[in-house]
């Protein structure tokens, strides 16, 4: 049995070596070593050996068992190394060939809409400020005069971060920076993200805005309502009109909403119009003359010493321009809604 044990074994050896693939390596491995491999079939037999040659075989069937899984190991690893080097040649990616894309990313519609709006106030001499997005209660509120009692102070409209820190409502709060660490002239706009609690259609608990300031020597409405007419233009079209309807905001004196002319239905509104709803104009901003009290808090002094501020919802200018229904698909990172720009 042991005669029959060696030549099974160098034999095994032999074909083991000479194996050329990973498939016929397998086979061997099973007719060898397998419940029904010739190894096994020997072993089978020792029953009819006597109890003093078993050991002898039992030690020679293991050596050889040994030495074949050695073989079968290291012939594994050999075309196991054959076939990888074969893959990576035939899968050789040449990387000096330009890629193919299915398709580019490009910039988010508020991305888009917001350069758009401060390259036309650029182009009028504006300068771009920013400030931080947490501010403190009183540059947020009392340093725009916004009292302690008024009522967008109260927790339903402020996300409050601590005591006497606030997620910014406004991005107010940075010309008021600006102003208390610059001397006037002044004319910049601040753009940025704000926060308040709302959440609708036409709202959302964060939102951007863009804020100007114009703080010179006599300063007046009229320089305020060129500015917003030129803005309307390069925004809407050349043949857009602009209004001023009085209202009021804490921090300007006196305070308007702006409308702008249709620029769908043009001059004569049309009840059908889905821009403007049949009533020929669209509400864009709001804006004023800059309220003393801010002026006295910036440590500006001087009679004839004055200025204009305006505020931009910049999803609102984006949604007017492009027909979105729902402020919140801007928000929604659905790429059917975002391939659209």
């Amino acid at each position: 049995m042991i005669e029959k044990l060696d030549v099974i074994g160098k034999q095994a050896l032999e074909d083991l070596k000479s194996a050329s693939s990973l498939e016929l390596l397998e086979q061997l491995r099973v007719s060898l070593l397998g419940k029904k491999g010739a190894l096994s079939e020997v072993l089978k037999g020792l029953g009819a050996v006597s109890a003093d040659e078993r050991p002898k075989i039992g030690a020679a069937a293991n050596e050889w068992k040994r030495r074949i899984e050695e073989t079968l190991e290291a012939r594994k690893a050999q075309l196991e190394t054959v076939a990888l080097e074969a893959q990576l040649k035939s899968q050789r990616i040449d990387t000096s060939i330009p890629s193919r894309l299915s398709h580019r990313g490009t910039h988010h519609i508020i991305t888009r809409t917001t350069r758009r709006l401060l390259q036309t106030f650029q182009r009028l001499g504006f300068d771009v400020t920013t400030g931080p997005e947490v501010e403190t209660e009183f540059l947020n509120f009392e340093a725009v005069n916004i009292p302690k009692d008024h009522p967008a102070r109260d927790m339903q409209d402020t996300f409050f971060m601590g005591p006497g820190v606030v997620l910014r409502t406004h991005t107010s709060s940075v010309q008021m920076r600006t102003m208390r660490s610059r001397q006037w002239p002044v004319r910049i706009v601040c753009p940025g993200a704000v926060y308040r609690s709302d959440h609708d259609a036409t709202h959302s608990p964060m939102f951007h805005q863009v804020e100007g300031l114009w703080v010179d020597r006599g300063i007046k409405m009229s320089d305020l309502k060129g500015v917003l007419a030129f803005f309307a233009r390069e925004t809407f079209g050349p043949e857009v009109k602009v209004r001023l309807r009085p209202s009021y905001f804490p921090f300007v004196e006196p305070g308007a909403e702006v409308d702008v002319s249709c620029f769908q239905c043009g001059t004569k509104p049309v009840s059908t119009c889905k821009v403007c709803r049949g009533s020929g104009w669209l509400e864009i901003l709001g804006a004023g003359m800059v309220h003393p009290r801010l002026l006295e808090l910036a440590g500006y002094s001087g009679d004839d010493l004055t200025g204009f501020a305006f505020g931009i919802g910049i999803e609102r200018i984006a949604m007017i321009l492009h027909g979105v229904p729902d402020l919140r698909l801007m928000f929604s990172g659905d790429s059917r809604f975002l391939n659209q720009f």
